[in-house]
């Protein structure tokens, strides 16, 4: 058997690669472990225009091979912040009327997949078993078709995929499926997502098919950490401030499909609606900055900005605080200790292919005491989790509901609810996903 590539628009940084900090990194940390491998992406850096394909560079850690190249600030521009995150971001999000659509990005898109194709068939074998991953590369597959590549293809997307009725939204939108018949496979995250590919295919007259492999985390080294974490400076001093209150606790990047307004407008309704918790909770909600320079997403900062003022102005007393926000990343150690010390995780977005937040908030968990779950039904991982409190995060009313139902439940009632989820996130772990797709992607190469 040969080796496995990865293809990811996102390659780990070099101090990933011996430590991951989340996401897909984390994900497919087990699919390379113990085997040859090539990890193959963008590096993050820009270059000079350039009439020759990059050479590579590349740089081996613990057997994995991690190839790289530049691209040139137009690239960059009209590939990963126009197209990529500007249209297929906000599409896939169901938010069609944030899309900017230019010809001159889908070019530049197209442009540059061909251009991983040409770099990366260099690096290959013809027993290499190949897998690209997400929306930043769904017309690879038929990139390197066509520069006469028959390996063994895999694709995987990390995001929802939507119906048929938005993704015609996308000018050239059966084009792009069309490529996708040059994969093995089709991976995507939820029977939901399955429904809205294989719908999409069908009307396209198109022959590819997806399945569901559901994403998960190592939740025993996560527990491992977030002990461990427990006793840190930075775990101890925020429980130290919290003076006894309960900590509900919300981590997402700020995203406007995280549905951090929303949450903050639950909150609100939840003090106004039971005034009895007031002064006994404080709501920490961690939301690192993510393309910062983008309009949209200013405008969602301003907003929750003045939304967290008006909260703390109304509701806020000389000695309490009820909402904290912080926009600074913080360490994925110390995220763990926060996990295990928060008494309610909220965690309402209004669109994710999954969210693995949620499963690490119970992998934290004292299975003794744990705390209690707050997901929204459009998490990918809410038919995982049937055993939290499940919301919709467009209701402020249900929001303040499921948190007044976590404030008064029983340990007994918390054990209930946590047991089968916790059961959950150590069966459907990243090593099962990633072995699951291998083992479906491989599949009659010894026929």
């Amino acid at each position: 058997m040969g080796r496995l590539i990865i293809v990811s628009n996102r390659v780990p940084s070099p101090r990933e690669r011996l430590q991951p900090a989340g996401g897909l990194t984390v994900g497919l940390r087990d699919a390379v472990r113990g085997n040859e491998s090539l990890w193959f992406g963008w590096s993050g850096a820009t270059t000079d225009e350039r009439d020759d394909d990059p050479l590579p560079s590349l740089d081996v850690v613990e057997g994995v091979t991690y190839a790289t190249i530049d691209l040139t600030a137009r690239q960059l521009e009209g590939f990963y912040q126009n197209f990529s995150n500007g249209l297929l971001w906000p599409l896939c999000h169901y938010r069609v009327g944030l899309m900017t659509y230019r010809r001159s990005d889908w070019e530049t898109y197209l442009e540059v997949n061909a251009l991983f194709a040409r770099v990366l068939v260099e690096q290959l074998q013809p027993d290499d078993v190949i897998w690209v991953h997400d929306y930043h590369l769904f017309p690879l597959g038929q990139a390197l078709r066509d520069l006469g590549v028959t390996n063994r293809i895999g694709f995987f997307l990390h995001i929802p995929c939507p119906p048929w009725s938005l993704m015609r939204s996308l000018p050239g939108a059966d084009l792009l499926l069309r490529d996708m018949e040059a994969y093995d496979l089709v991976g995507v995250q939820t029977q939901e997502d399955v429904e809205n590919m294989n719908q999409s295919f069908s009307l396209c007259g198109i022959a590819a098919r997806a399945q569901a492999f559901a994403i998960g985390i190592d939740p025993i080294e996560f527990h491992r950490q977030a002990i461990a974490s427990a006793d840190t400076p930075a775990v101890r001093r925020l429980v130290e401030s919290l003076h006894g209150r309960t900590l509900i606790l919300g981590v997402d990047r700020l995203d406007y499909s995280k549905g951090l307004p929303e949450r903050f407008a639950g909150f609100e309704a939840f003090l106004e609606r039971f005034p009895q918790y007031r002064g006994k909770v404080t709501f920490l909600q961690i939301a690192p900055v993510s393309r910062g320079d983008v309009p949209e997403y200013q405008a969602l900062r301003r907003q929750l900005d003045e939304q967290v003022g008006r909260i703390n102005g109304v509701h806020a007393s000389y000695d309490w605080t009820p909402v904290r926000y912080m926009t600074s990343p913080v360490p994925r150690d110390t995220l763990a200790g926060f996990y295990r010390e928060a008494d309610i995780a909220l965690i309402t977005p209004l669109r994710d292919g999954m969210n693995l937040v949620a499963k690490e908030y119970v992998a934290a968990q004292d299975p003794d005491d744990p705390g209690m779950l707050i997901l929204s039904h459009f998490a990918g991982a809410a038919p995982e989790m049937m055993d939290a409190v499940l919301v919709n995060p467009f209701d402020p009313d249900e929001i303040a509901d499921a948190l007044a139902l976590a404030m008064e439940a029983t340990r007994d009632e918390r054990i209930a609810r946590f047991t089968p989820l916790d059961v959950e996130v150590r069966r459907s772990t990243a090593s099962v996903w990633a072995r699951d797709f291998l083992k479906a992607l491989k599949a009659g190469l010894d026929d």
